[in-house]
């Protein structure tokens, strides 16, 4: 049995403690998360990896959607092996059009095998009618025109 506490990146306190079996794959986690503050469930949504320091990684998508084979999804994943410890974490993005993005956090894992899971066992604050707006940054990489010249003045284009 997982103890996750899931908090909504808002400016407001919108928490929610939830506890899950631990044989779940995330698909199922996306269902409980977003039914949990109050969403249907049917958006497109991610999880992604994330360090200590919530640095935003790999993703695992609700689909697969890789062109040919079998690539990583939401319901080829387990919580367990996903999430194996204490304080491990994730994000999670739910509505690719809104990005409501939620911090998702193991606080607990237990032995115990409640038939009472999925159950929500702390609830704080309500969700705003609309999520807020994200900010998107970039390091700047771009090129000087001079630059740009500069390593190419000898490349002579016509031998290829």
């Amino acid at each position: 049995m997982y103890k996750i506490r899931v908090i909504l990146d808002v400016n407001e306190d919108v928490i929610r403690t939830v506890l899950v079996a631990n044989s779940l794959h995330l698909e199922e986690l996306h269902f409980i998360i977003s039914k949990a503050f109050g969403f249907k469930g049917n958006e497109m949504a991610s999880f992604y990896k994330t360090d200590d320091k919530w640095t935003q990684g790999e993703e695992i998508p609700l689909f697969n959607m890789a062109e040919t084979g079998e690539g990583i999804s939401m319901a080829s994943c387990f919580l367990k092996n996903t999430l194996p410890n204490k304080n491990d974490k994730l994000i999670y993005v739910y509505d690719f059009f809104n990005l409501w993005t939620f911090f998702v956090e193991v606080i607990d894992i237990f032995d115990d095998f409640s038939n009472e899971s999925p159950k929500i066992i702390l609830s704080v604050g309500k969700i705003p009618e609309k999520a807020p707006k994200k900010e998107f940054k970039a390091d700047d990489f771009s090129l000087d025109d001079d630059d740009f010249n500069d390593e190419f003045d000898d490349f002579n284009f016509n031998e290829y």
